[in-house]
């Protein structure tokens, strides 16, 4: 039997960048090794059901980005300015729906893990 690849795992190769932030002394770097939680989505098989639940935690993310990005704006601009509150509130929105979309994965996967506990 063919050996399917998760492409999820492929996620993990963003906690490289967090390499050059030694190399560069940039400390805003360091967050993307969180990215390495991802390695271990290489040795899950993509099933039907696991296929799902990224589709449900990436919609969830994506609607979080959405609702999160005009408070974000809002509060940006009143901390920084105008001219610094695109960028990070773009960043901190991002921030979150990648946060959002690792979160509401693992509640899918522990959801599964306890009702197939049952079984």
């Amino acid at each position: 039997m063919k050996h399917k690849i998760n492409y999820l795992g492929f996620l993990s190769l963003l906690a490289l960048i967090a390499i050059m932030g030694f190399t560069t002394d940039n400390d805003g770097l360091y967050g993307f090794f969180g990215f390495a939680y991802y390695f271990r989505y290489f040795w899950v098989i993509p099933d039907e059901y696991f296929r799902h639940n990224v589709q449900k935690a990436a919609t969830f993310a994506f609607m979080s980005e959405m609702v999160s990005l005009v408070p974000f704006m809002f509060v940006c601009t009143y901390i920084y300015g105008s001219t610094k509150a695109v960028p990070i509130a773009f960043g901190l929105s991002f921030a979150v729906t990648i946060f959002a979309f690792t979160i509401a994965l693992i509640a899918f996967e522990w959801e599964e893990r306890k009702g197939a506990e049952n079984d």
